[in-house]
Order: structure tokens, then C-alpha cells, then sequence
């Protein structure tokens, strides 16, 4: 096992190549990955809101189909205390990608540009229900997040970092079945540093910035996220802190009332299935 993570943080931090799926091959390369994560969050923003949550990661390629999503759980306790308490208990996130170099049989790469995909991004929250009260005398319909973004992919090769998700979106909203500006999201994971049993320590990050957004859905044009994670990693497990940096983030305009600007710190544990 040592081997083996040793040989994935080396590939991971050398420099990537095209994805070659011309010999019509389109599995060579799969692989699939999940995790829970036990996580702690401090002053995170918009609200500056402290609290646990659950984690289950998934990530892999299957065919031309890469893959990558997350289910948050909120208020493992259902503590009273908990700025969580009484909120969304669920929040889902899928991001899967269809690769056009697989699906045509073509290298299309170019540059640094390794591999080009029809992606897409799914935000779903575990609202949307009607809540009434005991007799049924007072309903309402809970509010929750239901995006999809759609646009295209890539994977390319940057210096030092290696190989580098990036994706520009449009943003159409279910809930208002609406298109409301766009997105371009990055993503990274480079293993900087390794240990003689086999562990390493990683940077580990990604970019969520929305622009064009609405003024009838938004009271910001623009905003987005920084995520900077230093994680150490053995086989079966990791540990790491992350920095995020928010700017009006979601389209929320940062206010004394309510803030959406600023940094929230992050803590995580981790067992690799």
C-alpha cells in the first residue's frame, strides 16, 4: 500500500499528459475514490455561521464520464446550539463531466490543454418541501438551493501544479427557470511533500467565481470562493486545515447586516474507503 500511495502522489505531482482515447479504448484510465470527511467550520460565510458537518467525497472516470460530487449532512447532534440548528440538514453538490476527446475518438488537445469535456454542476439543498404546522392551518414553501450549471471543461497541465480542472459555465436556475450569468471554477490537488513510510502533505484547492449575475436575483454582479487546504494523507487517512477566502459570495453584497465577504477557516479529518 505504501507503494502504491507513493506511486499516486507521484503521478499526481508530475506533469500530465494528453488523454489518448483514438485506439477507441475509452476505460484505460479508470479509477474511482470515496471518503467521509468529519468536518468543522468557523465563521463560515454568508453569516458567519460555526458549525459540524459530515462529508461523503466521491470522485473517479468511468468511460468518457469523469466525475466528482459531494452530500454535506449539517448538525450531526441536531444540537439547539448549533448555528445549524433548525436550517437545510442536506447539501449536495454533482459535477459530473463528459469527455469530447473519448466521445469522438479524437485527441483534442492543445498546449497545455490535455483534454476537453461537456461539463456540467449540480447544487442541490434539502429544502423544497411545504412545512405546515400540527393542524395544518399555516402552510409555507421552504426556499432551497437548486442550480445546474452547463458549459465546457478542461484539464490542463500548469507548472508546478500539474494537472488543473477548469470549467466555464452558464448558470441556469430551477427555481426561477432562469439563466443568471456565468461561472468559472479551477481545481487542484499537488502533493508538495513526501515522508519515507509513504504519507505526503498536499495543496489542495479550488475557485468558484460568478459573474453576470442578475440584478432581479442578486444584489452583487460578481462573486466566489478560495478554498486553500494544507492536508497530510497516508493510505486510509488525512487530516488538513483550509483557508477560504469569500467575496459577495452567491451574489449576496457584503453588508453590515449581513456579511459575505471575508476569510472562514476549516478543519477536517478524514478515512479513505
Amino acid at each position: 500500500m505504501k507503494k502504491t500511495l507513493l506511486a499516486l502522489g507521484l503521478a499526481a505531482a508530475m506533469p500530465t499528459f494528453a488523454a489518448d482515447y483514438t485506439d477507441g479504448d475509452t476505460h484505460k484510465n479508470d479509477y474511482k475514490w470515496m471518503q467521509a470527511n468529519i468536518m468543522y467550520a468557523v465563521d463560515e460565510l454568508p453569516g458567519e455561521s460555526s458549525h459540524d458537518y459530515l462529508e461523503l467525497e466521491f470522485g473517479g472516470r468511468a468511460g468518457i464520464l469523469d466525475y466528482y460530487g459531494y452530500a454535506d449532512v449539517f448538525d450531526l447532534t441536531n444540537s439547539d446550539s448549533s448555528d445549524k440548528s433548525g436550517a437545510e440538514k442536506i447539501f449536495i453538490k454533482f459535477a459530473p463531466r463528459i469527455s469530447l476527446d473519448g466521445l469522438t475518438g479524437t485527441d483534442l488537445s492543445f498546449g497545455p490543454v490535455q483534454e476537453l469535456y461537456l461539463a456540467s454542476l449540480f447544487n442541490w439543498g434539502g429544502g423544497g418541501a411545504t412545512v405546515c404546522n400540527d393542524d395544518y392551518s399555516t402552510c409555507l414553501d421552504s426556499t432551497t438551493v437548486n442550480n445546474s450549471f452547463w458549459g465546457l471543461g478542461s484539464d490542463i497541465n500548469v507548472p508546478w501544479l500539474g494537472k488543473v480542472g477548469f470549467n466555464v459555465y452558464g448558470l441556469y436556475d430551477l427555481n426561477n427557470k432562469d439563466w443568471n450569468g456565468y461561472q468559472v471554477s479551477t481545481n487542484w490537488f499537488k502533493p508538495f511533500y513526501f515522508f519515507e513510510n509513504g504519507s505526503f502533505i498536499s495543496y489542495q484547492g479550488y475557485i468558484d467565481y460568478q459573474f453576470g449575475l442578475k440584478d432581479e436575483y442578486s444584489s452583487a454582479s460578481n462573486g466566489g470562493v478560495m478554498f486553500n487546504g494544507i492536508y497530510w494523507h497516508s493510505d486510509r487517512f488525512s487530516v488538513g486545515y483550509g483557508l477560504k477566502a469569500f467575496q459577495d459570495v452567491y451574489g449576496i453584497e457584503d453588508s453590515s447586516g449581513f456579511k459575505s465577504s471575508g476569510f472562514s477557516h476549516y478543519f477536517a479529518a478524514t478515512y479513505k474507503f
